[in-house]
């Protein structure tokens, strides 16, 4: 999988000895950045615009983003909490699936709840009923499948054929519609304008019928608008196109847009030896701190390394380890992770100097998606967390995780 992402900003020259190893450093600066970009888009287009706890949930963070969004969008009871603990603005939440147990606080905690499935608000009605009786406020939807697969990786398209996500938009009927206050609609990964006014091209043959029965409309996230290169005034354009025709309110609820390029992680090489090529191992572990890396697969891009001969290096390219991309080039060395996995294996790098024991390395656009995934897996280290503003230079220790935190885990 490849991501355009990558781009070092002020963190190439961030001194990464000020940090521990391993450790999260995001930009503060650049947060507000990616937050004044999405704000104007949410501005010029008249719509409402939510940050996506699911990629990036630095709650420490909440007040950056509550001074330019709308509110969050949640992915069911935890998060909810999470929420309303720390976030201003509105709650969306949606879940696959509910537990009848967990309904009753998600309703009393969100603005909009949305169900996978119609079916899925029929069992669960009573609940709905008795906490409307109890005064609590909030609209339901439903969100729907627009079958339309437009994403690189199937396992990465909610629209990939067979899906779980969302409602078959050629079931939908009238009677749908007497359940629900709002439409949700997330098909995109990491993706560009136009798969969306595609995709949108053809959910609206289906839903031209019902436009007027439902109040709001949301467009999930998946969307980059926060690079560099993405078609923001198309963007706003269609949006407010699509106000028109509908009639009703839209959201946008962007993840990874809100921390792309904010945050990187800094490591370092433990030992080095050679089979066939140059191996280090690191602190990073791909299993353990950067899982996408290994289900993707993609590879990160990283701080400082120099272009390949002969031509410029793809950051963020795929790089499968059974072919180094540099083989028999100097100075290139395959990264691995600590784990006993015998498939953590970060890529293949060409280092400016080195590579040598003890030295620091980063990898670049960690903030989003690689801090939420991270686990304890072999009682391997956490990273620690750090906020950095690049415009004034402060930088404060958030976080760091001890064997409590491992053994806590378990039993």
């Amino acid at each position: 999988m490849e991501t355009r992402a990558g781009d070092p900003g002020p963190f190439a020259h961030f001194d990464l000895s000020r940090v521990d190893s391993p450790a999260f450093v995001v930009d503060a600066a650049r947060l507000r950045a990616n937050l004044s970009v999405l704000a104007d888009v949410r501005d010029r287009a008249g719509i409402k615009m939510l940050a996506a706890l699911k990629a990036f949930s630095m709650w420490s963070t909440a007040p950056i983003i509550g001074e330019y969004l709308d509110g969050v969008c949640t992915s069911g009871l935890w998060e909810a909490r999470l929420a309303g603990e720390f976030y201003d603005g509105e709650i969306t939440t949606y879940c696959a699936a509910y537990k009848p147990e967990d309904l009753d606080e998600i309703l009393r905690l969100s603005d909009h709840v949305v169900f996978n499935s119609p079916q899925q608000i029929v069992r669960c009605s009573a609940i709905i009923a008795a906490a409307r009786d109890r005064g609590v406020i909030f609209d339901i939807g439903l969100r729907i499948n627009p079958l339309h697969p437009t994403g690189e990786v199937p396992r990465y398209d909610p629209c990939a054929p067979h899906s779980r996500l969302g409602f078959p938009i050629d079931q939908l009927t009238e009677e749908h519609f007497e359940l629900i206050d709002g439409l949700h609609m997330h098909t995109l990964c990491e993706q560009d304008f136009e798969p969306l006014r595609e995709t949108w091209d053809v959910a609206f043959d289906y839903l031209e019928p019902f436009f007027g029965q439902f109040d709001w409309i949301n467009l999930g996230g998946g969307h980059h608008i926060t690079r560099a290169d993405y078609q923001r005034d198309e963007l706003v354009q269609f949006l407010i196109d699509l106000k028109d025709d509908t009639g009703a309110e839209v959201y946008l609820e962007p993840g990874e847009a809100v921390a792309l390029d904010a945050g990187i992680l800094v490591g370092t090489l433990l030992d080095l030896g050679d089979n066939g090529m140059p191996v280090a191992i690191t602190d990073i572990s791909a299993t353990c701190h950067m899982p996408d890396v290994i289900e993707a697969p993609y590879r990160p891009a990283m701080l400082g390394e120099i272009p390949r001969e002969g031509g410029d290096l793809m950051a963020g390219s795929a790089n499968p380890p059974e072919a180094p991309a540099f083989a028999g080039e100097q100075g290139i060395v395959r990264l691995g992770g600590p784990s006993c996995l015998a498939g953590d294996v970060i890529g293949d790098y060409r280092f400016a100097t080195g590579p040598r024991v003890g030295q620091r390395f980063a990898f670049l656009d960690q903030a989003h998606y690689s801090m939420v995934k991270t686990t304890t897996f072999n009682g391997v280290a956490l990273p620690s967390i750090w906020l950095w503003d690049s415009d004034t230079d402060s930088l404060e220790c958030i976080k760091r995780f001890t064997y409590e935190d491992f053994r806590d885990r378990l039993s």
